[in-house]
């Protein structure tokens, strides 16, 4: 692995860079004449900071955008790389379209160092969408995008790059916290996970935290699997919610932390996420 000016080499013209708000993982990857960015941070400013800081890699401009997912981290700062074509999955535009603006304004109370920023936004979803897998090209370079389920939403793309061995796994997994399940789907989250863990082959870069191998896929899959199971031994009344979070798969992490993914799997359990 190479380091340039804070972007990390991960694989052949392949580059992580960790941005400090949010611990997070912004990836690039070069073709002949082009680049392709993946995710486009929290606002049009933050969203400049990853043109401003890719000059330092390549002259060539951004072609192509894929986000991982709608949430205002990843999707937010889109509108500044126009135009660019934008990919993510089908359920990407339509969870924007319900959920953006709405979340602009309680972003703007919990975050405000960047209320300002927010202000400015256009909300500007993926034009071009797939539905379970799909191959772009980035200055003649492949680029292969999957969707192997629900899991932190409805959403979730994987990019790998067939000529590495470099997998883009957005929010489907996290380094250093537990995994963000306000979206999510806690039951399905699982398979989802271990079929992601099952492409990993050299480095997964999370949408948060330090990009790892295949353990710790492997490892993630697991306690999400441990979460869904707590849960449906809460719903069949053997364990209560409090004994629950003493057995959590995240122990390097208070227990009160699964108490929300808990209550989001028992709302899936009674037919109450769909």
């Amino acid at each position: 692995m190479s380091v340039a000016d804070g972007w990390v080499e991960i694989g052949d013209r392949v580059f992580v860079r960790r941005y400090a708000f949010y611990d997070q993982n912004i990836g690039v990857v070069l073709g002949d004449g082009a680049a392709l960015v993946i995710d486009t941070r929290s606002t049009h400013a933050q969203a400049r900071e990853i043109l401003a800081d890719l000059r330092t890699l390549t002259a060539d401009p951004v072609t192509i955008v894929v986000d991982t997912h709608g949430h205002f981290d990843h999707a937010f700062g889109n509108h500044v790389f126009r135009p660019a074509t934008i990919w993510g999955h089908a359920g990407c535009p339509p969870f924007m379209a319900r959920t953006a603006e709405r979340r602009r304004s309680r972003i703007a109370m919990d975050e405000p160092s960047i209320a300002a920023d927010l202000a400015e936004v256009v909300i500007d979803p993926p034009d071009q969408v797939f539905q379970r897998a799909t191959t772009i090209e980035v200055g003649g370079r492949p680029v292969e995008l999957r969707y192997f389920g629900r899991g932190h939403t409805d959403h979730d793309v994987v990019v790998s790059i067939p000529d590495t061995d470099v997998v883009f796994a957005g929010d489907l997994v996290e380094g250093g916290a537990i995994p963000y399940f306000g979206d999510a789907y806690p039951l399905d989250w699982p398979a989802t996970a271990e079929a992601l863990a099952g492409l990993v082959t050299g480095t997964i870069v999370p949408g948060h935290g330090d990009h790892a191998g295949r353990a710790f896929a492997t490892e993630q899959a697991g306690a999400l699997t441990a979460i869904a199971e707590l849960a449906r031994r809460i719903h069949a009344g053997e364990l209560g919610l409090e004994d629950a979070l003493d057995r959590t798969p995240f122990p390097e992490f208070p227990r009160d932390g699964i108490r929300a993914p808990l209550v989001r799997a028992l709302a899936q359990l009674r037919g109450e996420l769909t």
